[in-house]
């Protein structure tokens, strides 16, 4: 099954990628439909540092890779106090983990949050950053009745190709008996993310909604003995009818617009750390400390929901012939060999297609003539008339493995550094002494503070290296020839 999966993805793959704007530099190609393919992530981590290779879970190993979105959900990451306070200074380690793997395959991290043990990142390629505006994030605590964030959900929002796509991490209440609980905490959270802008300011006012995370539903009814040998027998669809979930989506309206592909996968909890061997604890009562084995259950889920756009009419009262915006799932499934929680991951791939409201980056921009370390440098750019500049506007200069908007080399204040300004362009420059000595290959970006966002990046151009450098390195490339022909 899941060798039939993987061909079947590879051929969407190949398919994708000849639609999709980052398998081409014809920019014309974001005038017409395409198809973005997101790659989604959940995985309640336990508390557990990064794992040595993610290579399978984030699917850097098929053939004809075409991802243009990560989007990774993490639950339990390690919230203790110290830990905590060092990641409010730093990058915590799941996200430098992340970003070291993606940024040297031309992904950005485009947004992140942290509540406590919830984290939620998304990546991606460089040739849609320009196109990702309006960024907002939202947190909701549900834990201790609100004022502890060990559970309740985090959310990033966006405008994607100008359309409105919004993605929700949960980590639900645990244990069989608290199913209502789970679904009050996530119809409170609906109703506490709100955003700003009148068009969309809640979650399900997005075009395109994803739900995932630990949302902890567990199996009813049955007991331990019959849901392991169904699972021994690989009869899954036993267990469908008594997940909790599954039941709530019958009865519960808001549920029914959210869809899910099918749980041809092993439940995804409780595990023995290290193994892939279901809970084998002994049965023991300490107090109010209950031992018993945990029922395995499909705890780790990836739901999403497309608004209705269609039907409605234009002023013209004509109804348009296909829907601007439709996603379909390629895979859904768990990644068993990953082994460092009581949980294993799941992951989610969506073809996105969409036809693009947004077109034309808000900013284009590019260096002026060759660029050396020994003088200073000049960039050229120019803004479409609706952009809203401001003071604190930056213009940063980028290795192409940047990992973030904040990864510059160096910066230049638009305003402050300007030195001409046309009608169709202005020019900046860029101080020698920031120049990176060692020359490379770099790009420039437009980082615009009223969208706390990079608006415009250019194409990836050379920096000379210092002809001081250069000499001496010629000068030890010498001596080393000649200590090795003395030898």
């Amino acid at each position: 099954m899941l060798l039939s999966l993987a061909a079947c993805l590879g051929r969407s793959r190949a398919a994708l990628a000849r639609h999709s704007p980052s398998a081409s530099h014809d920019d014309s190609l974001v005038d017409r439909p395409f198809a973005l393919l997101l790659h989604l992530v959940t995985w309640n981590v336990g508390t557990a540092s990064p794992p040595p290779d993610v290579t399978s879970l984030l699917q850097l190993n098929l053939q004809g890779l075409a991802v243009d979105m990560y989007i990774v959900g993490l639950q339990e990451v390690n919230s203790k106090i110290v830990n905590f306070l060092s990641d409010l200074a730093f990058d915590d380690p799941w996200s430098i983990f992340f970003e070291t793997i993606l940024s040297p395959l031309s992904y950005i991290k485009v947004s992140s949050i942290r509540m406590q043990g919830l984290l939620l990142l998304i990546f991606a390629k460089h040739a849609h950053v320009p196109f990702i505006r309006n960024i907002q994030s939202q947190f909701t605590r549900t834990g201790m009745y609100g004022y502890w964030g060990n559970k309740g959900a985090v959310s990033i929002r966006m405008s994607l190709y100008g359309h409105m796509v919004c993605f929700v991490n949960c980590h639900l209440p645990a244990h069989m008996e608290n199913a209502e609980q789970r679904l009050d905490d996530f119809e409170h959270i609906l109703e506490m993310q709100q955003f700003e802008g009148e068009k969309v300011p809640g979650v399900l006012d997005h075009d395109v909604l994803f739900w995932f995370g630990d949302l902890n539903f567990r199996i009813e009814d049955y007991g331990l003995h019959f849901i392991r040998e169904s699972i021994n027998n690989n009869r899954f669809s036993l267990l469908w009818e008594k997940d909790q979930l599954n039941m709530a989506k019958k009865k519960e309206a808001f549920l029914q617009e959210f869809r899910e592909g099918p749980l041809q996968f092993k439940p995804t909890y409780k595990f023995d750390l290290y193994s892939n061997e279901y809970d084998t604890r002994a049965q023991k009562m300490l107090f109010w400390f209950n031992g018993k084995k945990r029922k395995p259950a499909w705890t780790d889920r990836i739901l999403w929901r497309v608004k209705s756009l269609l039907p409605y009419a234009s002023e013209a009262g004509e109804v348009p012939e296909k829907q601007p915006i439709s996603m379909s799932m390629h895979s859904y499934a768990s990644h068993m060999s990953y082994s460092i929680s009581d949980h294993k991951p799941v992951t989610g791939t969506f073809g996105l297609e969409l036809k693009p409201l947004v077109s034309i980056p808000l900013v284009t921009l590019h260096p002026v003539g060759d660029w050396s370390t020994e003088q200073d440098a000049i960039v050229s750019y120019s803004a479409l008339s609706e952009f809203q500049h401001s003071a604190w506007d930056w213009i940063g200069l980028y290795k192409v493995t940047f990992r973030h908007a904040n990864d510059y080399v160096v910066y230049a204040w638009v305003q402050d550094n300007e030195i001409s300004s046309g009608e169709d362009a202005k020019q900046v420059y860029l101080s020698t002494e920031g120049l990176p000595t060692e020359g490379g290959q770099f790009l420039l970006g437009y980082y615009s503070h009223t969208m706390q966002s990079l608006v415009g990046l250019s194409q990836h151009f050379q920096i000379q290296p210092s002809r001081m450098l250069a000499e001496k390195d010629l000068a030890w490339d010498g001596e080393a020839l000649r200590c090795g022909a003395a030898e």
